[in-house]
């Protein structure tokens, strides 16, 4: 049944990365047809990340009184039916609206999800499930380049909201697999900490700081592939939808290969390589050499970014213990979609009205605040058992 369960949690990862892509892979086509301007996607991703901000910083108080498997069933179902909407949504504005339960519905999976699989799973299981997590944001744009081809960028939403579906009814039926927590699922009020109390935990801002930096750096450089390719190197915009994916493939492979390499490198080790290979991949996609080396810098900056979302994550219940980590991973989520909040859209604001060719640079110089982040995370924090 174990097992069982662990196939269930990875279902649940592919289907937390499908809709990630879909946004900046259809843009450059939304936003002519939707009558909005370059930077309405920094406005709709701002949305759906003050969104989860709200359902992460609850999601303590949600597990504790309904169980880690009831919030994920249902937060998949609410993301479902956002995803519906956006595929009939008649203007920008109603995407803006609809974007609030999208947000709290992947929300919700986030935090609930990654500090079960901290606390029950290694460190290996963890860069996997994250790898799933990449087969899903790098199937989107594929989902969203056919759309285009074939159809329009609603058949694209309506496509991943039919697979939200099959999920819902794939982990409702998984409920009683779900371990508990002494204390969760009970159906009492309260429990968990407060923010303050959260936050006046040794080293807790300087860990979910960096987590701010390091989802900043992902969230721009996936929304914004798409439409860097199209302004920025000359890619028509069914092929530049495509190719946005292979940021995401870089992000899978990565991770893959992270499971294998956890038996070797510290948590410590593999952000801090991780960070290094990011910095080359912007470095490459600064170069004015071709599209061929767009395509490189894209698929480094993915295998940089690989290591440091499932290392972090399991490192919260080794510093702040068990008991303590569901608070803790929550402000880390909030932390994390308050980067994907303010980044993007004023990188979209600052590219309208300069050039997307200020991509490379901001990619660079996020990796740059990841890298001193997690410094100063190792100062305050150790290596931790964990790593």
């Amino acid at each position: 049944m174990t097992h069982l369960l662990l196939a269930v949690i990875y279902l649940s990862f592919i289907s937390l990365g499908l809709p990630d892509a879909l946004l900046g892979a259809g843009w450059p086509v939304m936003y002519g047809d939707l009558d909005a301007g370059l930077a309405g996607a920094g406005v709709i991703s701002t949305v759906i990340s003050v969104s989860t901000v709200i359902s992460s910083l609850n999601s303590d108080r949600l597990t504790r009184r309904f169980g880690t498997g009831t919030v994920t069933a249902v937060s998949v179902a609410v993301t479902a039916a956002a995803l519906f909407g956006f595929s009939t949504a008649p203007n920008f504005w109603v995407l803006c609206l609809l974007a609030i339960p999208y947000g709290l519905g992947a929300g919700g999976v986030d935090a609930a999800v990654n500090n079960y699989a901290a606390i029950h799973y290694s460190s290996r299981h963890m860069s996997w499930l994250h790898c799933m997590w990449g087969i899903g944001a790098a199937a989107g744009p594929y989902i969203m380049g056919w759309a285009l081809t074939c159809r329009t960028w609603r058949a694209g939403y309506a496509a991943v909201g039919i697979l939200q579906v099959f999920l819902t009814a794939i982990l409702f039926l998984s409920l009683p697999l779900w371990q508990k927590r002494p204390g969760e699922g009970t159906g009492e009020r309260g429990g968990g900490m407060r923010l303050g109390d959260v936050l006046r935990l040794p080293g807790v801002i300087p860990f979910v700081l960096t987590f701010f930096c390091y989802c900043a750096l992902e969230s721009t450089a996936g929304l914004w592939a798409a439409s860097f390719l199209v302004l920025g190197r000359g890619v028509d915009e069914e092929t530049a939808a495509g190719w946005a994916s292979l940021f995401y493939i870089g992000i899978t492979v990565g991770r893959f290969l992270n499971g294998f390499l956890t038996a070797k490198l510290s948590d410590r080790k593999l952000i801090s390589l991780g960070a290094a290979v990011a910095a080359l991949g912007a470095v490459t996609l600064l170069l004015p050499l071709g599209r061929g080396f767009a395509v490189a810098g894209l698929i480094l900056t993915g295998l940089g970014c690989a290591p440091v979302y499932p290392c972090m994550i399991h490192c919260a219940p080794v510093y702040f213990g068990p008991d303590r980590s569901q608070s803790v991973i929550g402000v880390q989520m909030a932390a994390a979609y308050l980067g994907t909040t303010l980044v993007p859209p004023l990188f979209g604001f600052l590219a309208s009205h300069s050039s997307l060719l200020l991509y490379p640079p901001a990619l660079l110089l996020l990796t740059g605040a990841l890298y001193l982040g997690h410094r100063v995370v190792n100062a305050r924090l150790g290596t931790g058992n964990g790593e």
